[in-house]
């Protein structure tokens, strides 16, 4: 009869201990989950709307749309870095010019020897970690894109207002985390950087002028382009990986770990090839982290007939494409952040 009272007595605290497991085990799904169509609509629509007249470096559409990311960062509770400010500005020299018109002797104009001055902003939101939080994630994604010019706008949606969308709502899920007790062992910062299509400016002056050192930065996910379906696949269950072998194949690893375990999304490393003339690793921001040996994830759909035309717009978009990469970005860096190490460097 003791026996059978003890059992009794002990069996409720089993099954606690069971649910308390099983919840922590999918705690990282709940605010996966979080991440929605609504509002990365609500995202995309904005900063690709026509007021912000194509957000090229240097020009008040630009300076708005880092005004509505640093809203929203001020919004979902992070507060400024370092307590001063969410901007990280600056001014450098550039030769490159961008512009699409189709009266413009591009080439003749690259080959300028006089550069010009190029001012903008990188947009930081920093979510300060646990116990590991001395080590960080950086999870990017460009804002700008190629202003107007000749009476069109070029609203850049895919390029790069599904990255820069999927970085916000990764941060609103990270904070969500974190104001529910379940926040991430390592920082996470998250930044939208501008001068991209200048010729990644802005990750340029960031791993030149690390706000956090380079040395305590675990990985780089950047996110460029993840809202059409190209030639070459036949719906949106894809997303083009490129990058996350060349410095770690335990980061590699890692990656395909967490889609096979929750999404099955197929991961296409057709760009990833050393001789792939595309060149794409060397073209987006992940490129300054990885030449500073910070592993890197870049998260890409390849190129489609309205890249770099203004008829890049938000009603183009396969947002359920975009959710469910941003869901899979979201699980990876909760991998990374919740390990007990980094990854290793080959």
């Amino acid at each position: 009869m003791k026996k059978l009272f003890l059992l009794l007595w002990i069996i409720p605290f089993i099954t606690q201990a069971q649910v308390i497991s099983i919840n922590q085990d999918n705690t990282n799904l709940i605010y996966a989950n979080s991440i929605n169509i609504e509002d990365i609509k609500k995202h995309v629509y904005t900063l690709a709307s026509d007021s912000m007249q194509g957000r090229e470096t240097g020009t008040i559409g630009q300076q708005m749309a880092a005004q509505y990311i640093a809203n929203h960062f001020r919004k979902i509770g992070i507060p400024p870095y370092k307590r001063k400010t969410y901007y990280q500005e600056f001014t450098v020299k550039s030769k490159k010019h961008s512009c699409k018109c189709s009266t413009c002797d591009a080439d003749a104009i690259n080959r300028r020897k006089n550069p010009s001055e190029i001012s903008g902003e990188n947009v930081l939101g920093y979510i300060e970690g646990t116990d590991l939080k001395k080590e960080l994630i950086v999870i990017t994604a460009h804002y700008d894109h190629l202003g107007a010019h000749d009476g069109e706008i070029f609203n850049g949606a895919d390029d790069d207002a599904s990255g820069t969308s999927a970085a916000l709502e990764i941060a609103q899920a990270f904070m969500d985390a974190k104001n529910n007790g379940d926040g991430p062992r390592r920082s996470i910062l998250i930044m939208a950087v501008s001068g991209e299509e200048k010729g990644l400016l802005g990750s340029k002056y960031y791993t030149d002028n690390p706000i956090y050192p380079l040395k305590n930065t675990i990985a780089n996910l950047n996110i460029d382009m993840i809202g059409r379906i190209d030639e070459y696949h036949e719906d949106g269950d894809y997303v083009y990986l490129i990058g996350s072998d060349k410095l770690s194949t335990e980061l590699h690893n890692i990656s395909e770990e967490v889609n096979n375990k929750y999404y099955n999304i197929n991961l296409d490393y057709t760009f990833n090839s050393e001789d792939d003339p595309n060149r794409y690793y060397y073209r987006s921001d992940h490129y300054n982290f990885a030449k500073n040996n910070i592993p890197v994830i870049f998260y890409f759909n390849g190129i489609h007939e309205d890249y770099h035309q203004p008829t890049d717009t938000p009603d183009k978009l396969n947002y359920e494409k975009i959710e469910k990469i941003t869901r899979l970005v979201f699980l990876t860096a909760w991998e990374l952040a919740n390990r007990d190490d980094r990854p290793k460097l080959d």
